[in-house]
């Protein structure tokens, strides 16, 4: 189960750079185009949107490679990418993969039933 939960954090991760791209670059547009941003009223918060383009694969990529040796802490990271991307672009054909990759591959490294191995941190 954490090679899947990484597997699939990594995908969603990568996947979820292209959604940060497009996000990123039309608030930027939006703002610089203030035309575009009142004819489709599209962003309630850009600045939310922003970090979240940001934030969330690295979260995904950085839970997904975690998840073999934390389990914990990288699907912590992968359930809060998850989020990320559903509360800053909502469900839809863009994000449903970064969405349900990052999603299953927190609960998979949740659930792996090997607990962490305690090793020093430093």
């Amino acid at each position: 189960m954490r090679n899947a939960a990484s597997l699939l954090g990594i995908i969603g991760g990568l996947i979820g750079i292209i959604v940060g791209l497009f996000g990123y670059g039309f608030t930027q547009l939006s703002a610089q185009h203030t035309e575009l941003a009142g004819l489709f009223d599209l962003f309630e918060n850009p600045g939310y949107i922003r970090f979240a383009s940001f934030v969330a694969p690295l979260l995904a990529i950085a839970g997904g490679a975690m998840a073999k040796a934390r389990a914990l802490w990288g699907g912590i990271l992968l359930l809060g990418a998850a989020g990320l991307f559903y509360t800053a672009f909502g469900f839809n054909v863009w994000t449903m993969f970064p969405i349900g990759f990052a999603g299953l591959a927190g609960l998979l490294a949740l659930a792996a039933g090997k607990p962490d191995e305690p090793m020093a941190h430093f």
